[in-house]
């Protein structure tokens, strides 16, 4: 069975044919760490994992890394503010981080680095750039001559005039092009900062992910992810410069061979952004929605398409969730083989719409297809029909374990209600009884304006 995946560099959907079939090598750009977490960013590591999950189904070792920035001009900007010590800052949201991305059942990258721990190889690709006359020394920054690499454009499809419009924010009058960008820049005395040849100072962000991406994977590597908002300057910016330090007008297949972006996510059609106050936060989602509700909300979209992120898509995941696992619980639960689960055809055509560019509105169109045979079937047909539903779940990350915990809705439907009856009735004593009988099967409960909220706890 083949794989296909849509290159961003090329535009097309492609079979992705890895360099290296035993050592599949994947680079995704990890958080900037000084808040919580979005619900935009969560989609990236959710369709990312998915990815590699998928990918894994095909080949033995893949391997995955996505970094830590942790050295940022917003991160100094909020240490100041905040009086807490960068150190200090970047630790906390870097667990928070992982904790809630752990919640949304993604797996932990194989290699998390950070930038603080790859100055050196940031300074040494750095004096490459300088020595090939592809960076230049102003004003105290080293700054990428953007006109010596001529595929500069190439991934994002931008004009002259777009790139331009797109660095805005970095214009300065120490360039000799608008369009060049910081490979380093001088550092304050109350800023981080690192001895280097040109002086104390730290590194832009774009130098970041292409040091630490050569540094744990080596170059040229399988695939890039990131949100497609990342794919001008950054991505831009990191193909110019890896691809230059290795030579001059060196293509950009020789830094990374397929470009795998997913598209934004908008709030109730709208974008996100602090100005407008409808930034979602994983971690207040969290509070009124299980990690798999999110997770299947997240993936209910085709990863390349826009995500419009409404309260509907949770309350209609949950449902979703609700009507699989009722119906599993009536199936008898038993023990497959692996051997077996490679030959079930009901399984297969589930994962062939995973291998065809993550296709997953056709992935749950089929999981729906199967829980409605699931009913139907005769008892033979039904133990395969039972194991593909498991595996899909466990596949799109909605199932954690091989042998899913199916939580008893209609008994927790009835000792909520029970519980708010004997609220009603001021029989408090009751009421704290049947929380605690909830919370002996891991159900945890909230009790709102909107009445009572309940989540399945990990």
């Amino acid at each position: 069975m083949k794989f296909f995946i849509f290159d961003s560099l090329s535009r097309t959907k492609k079979e992705f044919v890895p360099i290296d079939s035993n050592k599949v090598r994947i680079y995704a750009c990890g958080p900037t760490v000084y808040d919580y977490a979005h619900i935009g960013n969560a989609r990236m590591a959710v369709v990312t994992d998915l990815l590699v999950k998928t990918l894994k189904k095909k080949f033995k070792n893949v391997t995955f890394v996505s970094n830590i920035t942790d050295i940022d001009d917003k991160i100094i900007d909020a240490s100041k503010k905040s009086g807490v010590p960068i150190s200090k800052l970047t630790s906390k949201f870097h667990e928070i981080y992982n904790k809630e991305m752990n919640a949304l059942n993604v797996s932990p990258p194989d290699f998390q680095p950070k930038a603080s721990d790859h100055i050196n190889e940031m300074i040494e690709m750095i004096e490459e750039l300088v020595n090939k006359d592809c960076a230049y020394f102003s004003n105290n920054h080293i700054i990428f001559r953007v006109e010596s690499y001529k595929y500069y454009g190439q991934l994002s499809g931008r004009s002259l005039d777009e790139q331009l419009a797109g660095s805005r924010i970095e214009i300065a009058d120490y360039k000799k092009n608008p369009r060049d960008f910081i490979l380093w820049k001088p550092s304050e005395s109350n800023e981080p900062g690192w001895d280097s040849p040109w002086g104390r100072g730290r590194p832009g962000w774009h130098i970041e992910c292409s040091a630490m991406s050569k540094k744990c994977l080596n170059i040229p590597f399988d695939i890039h992810c990131g949100g497609v908002d990342l794919t001008f300057p950054h991505h831009e910016n990191e193909i110019a410069q890896s691809c230059s330090a290795i030579k001059v007008d060196c293509e950009p297949q020789n830094f990374c061979r397929y470009w795998f972006h997913n598209g934004f996510v908008t709030s109730d059609g709208e974008k996100m952004s602090k100005s407008l106050g409808n930034i979602k936060l994983v971690n207040e989602i969290l509070k009124k929605y299980s990690g798999e509700v999110i997770r299947l909300s997240l993936l209910s979209a085709h990863y390349r398409q826009p995500l419009n992120w409404t309260e509907a898509i949770l309350q209609q995941s949950e449902k979703t969730l609700s009507r699989i696992f009722k119906n599993l619980e009536k199936i008898k639960k038993d023990e497959i083989e692996d051997s077996q689960i490679k030959k079930n055809e009901f399984f297969l055509e589930f994962q062939e719409s995973l291998f065809d560019d993550l296709n997953t509105p056709k992935s749950l169109s089929i999981l729906n297809v199967l829980i409605n045979k699931l009913k139907e079937s005769n008892k033979k047909q039904q133990s395969k029909i039972y194991t593909a539903i498991i595996e899909a779940m466990k596949l799109l990350g909605i199932g954690k374990n091989k042998e899913i915990i199916i939580e008893n809705f209609d008994l927790i439907k009835k000792l909520i209600d029970e519980r708010d009856r004997a609220r009603q009735k001021k029989d408090f004593d009751r009421a704290d009884e049947i929380r605690l009988e909830l919370s002996k099967i891991n159900v945890e409960i909230e009790d709102t304006k909107e009445g009572t909220k309940w989540k399945k706890l990990k």
